[in-house]
């Protein structure tokens, strides 16, 4: 089967041959001024077979979206993917991998910690309801355990 190229590059990776947990480059974008987006896919949950339950996932975005922009400004934006197997973050003019998993592990060590979900409420969430500081945390203690792994996005 030829399988045609689609424009939305994770849509070209064969997600039957990653093994998480990962961190991969998967975009570079280069604005007209030389900007450069940086789009990584931090894989936490093996596609297909598991996903991160909603409470759990939608907590790790608020505590990573806020607790990451303590170690750099050069986040851009932390998504959970659709599929709730993982997010993607953004980094503009920043192009250290090595620095970009330093950036993931300081900032889950900060999950790790935190004694509440940053916008936790129903002025700053649009689902405030659906969060779960302990699931988050269990993540993040999950994905530190395999700190290790996180080179290596093919099994």
């Amino acid at each position: 089967m030829t399988e045609k190229k689609m424009n939305v590059e994770s849509f070209n990776l064969d997600h039957t041959k990653v093994k998480a947990p990962y961190v991969r480059l998967a975009d570079i974008k280069e604005g007209q001024h030389g900007d450069r987006i940086h789009k990584y896919d931090l894989r936490i949950c093996q596609p297909n077979k598991e996903h991160m339950e909603m409470p759990a996932l939608h907590s790790l975005e608020h505590l990573m979206a806020e607790l990451s922009r303590n170690h750099t400004d050069k986040v851009v934006d932390i998504s959970p993917m659709g599929c709730q197997t993982g997010f993607y973050i953004a980094l503009i003019n920043h192009d250290d991998y090595d620095d970009v998993l330093s950036i993931i592990e300081q900032t889950l060590n900060d999950v790790l910690t935190a004694t509440e979900v940053p916008a936790c409420n129903e002025i700053q969430c649009g689902w405030a309801a659906s969060h779960s500081l302990e699931g988050a945390q269990a993540l993040a203690k999950g994905l530190l355990a395999k700190r290790s792994e996180w080179t290596e996005v093919f099994a």
